[in-house]
């Protein structure tokens, strides 16, 4: 427990290492995967995931699939800040890609209930992966400030207007697989080596933004957006996201540097949960745009 009014509860699906949860005093709700069956939460606290041996599963077509948070586990969380008279902003996965945000905005109602004399907000970032966490991130920067938490909720509500959710795939079957791309649409590109661009709307869902040819154009293309949309480029963050593909994220970050001068980036590897959706080799990128 940290010395701030209110706390800062998020989710795996945010994509933060263990030391920047440690910095900000973050509590995060796991959600769940499940590997041949066995399951297994998305997030333990102090424990390190060899994801690199996850993803290798995946290329090795091991059977995955995904489900919500453990109420217990939410409720363990709540219960811990609440009993101890703090306040509470959950900053949590979009709800257009996951009945994650609805569960626990469910579980919250019932906090209420239980401690009318606390405050208690949620946000959907209508993103998810390190665009959640930049938001996250963002909303513990104005803790750190100072403001209270109603400040922070509306500014963080503001900030997603203006977050930028970029990817793109190596592999078009997991997507496909998800009920996120159309047979047909599948077939060709994946014949063709079409390379799909896509972006989280304001309201969170997947759209398609471009198509093109290749795995490095795709990065390219990728680095063209952000040189085009980021707000404050010598004073902004980038945030990267990769599965399994260090190289292609550090090629992301140097083609972008080729056309703007920005010189903060957060790189993670894309957690397991979302990682299940959008297969091995997915590279995405976060920013805050113009």
């Amino acid at each position: 427990m940290t010395d701030y009014e209110f706390e800062i509860v998020t989710d795996s699906c945010s994509s933060l290492s263990e030391e920047i949860t440690e910095k900000y005093g973050l509590y995060t709700i796991p959600l769940v995967y499940r590997v041949n069956g066995e399951e297994k939460l998305g997030y333990v606290k102090g424990e390190t995931p060899d994801l690199k041996k996850f993803y290798d599963s995946m290329r090795d077509k091991t059977p995955m699939t995904t489900s919500c948070a453990p109420r217990e586990e939410c409720e363990k969380i709540f219960e811990e800040v609440l009993s101890a008279g703090k306040d509470l902003l959950y900053v949590g996965f979009s709800s257009a890609l996951s009945v994650n945000f609805d569960m626990i905005s469910g579980i919250l109602a019932e906090f209420k209930e239980k401690y009318p004399e606390r405050k208690i907000i949620a946000v959907d970032t209508h993103t998810g992966s390190l665009g959640e966490g930049a938001l996250v991130i963002f909303a513990a920067n104005l803790r750190e400030n100072g403001e209270n938490i109603e400040s922070v909720a509306e500014k963080t509500e503001n900030g997603k207007q203006k977050l930028v959710s970029l990817f793109t795939v190596e592999n078009l079957s997991y997507l496909y697989r998800g009920g996120r791309l159309k047979k047909t649409t599948f077939l060709i590109a994946s014949t063709l080596n079409i390379k799909p661009i896509i972006r989280a709307d304001e309201n969170g869902k997947l759209v398609p933004v471009g198509k093109v040819f290749g795995r490095k154009i795709s990065l390219s293309n990728l680095a063209q957006r952000v040189a085009d949309n980021i707000a404050d480029a010598e004073n902004a963050t980038l945030y990267v996201a990769h599965a399994d593909c260090p190289d292609d994220a550090e090629f992301l970050i140097s083609k972008i540097k080729e056309k703007i001068n920005v010189s903060n980036a957060v790189i993670n590897y894309i957690d397991v949960v979302m990682g299940v959706h959008c297969g091995p080799g997915t590279v995405a990128v976060f920013f805050f745009g113009k």
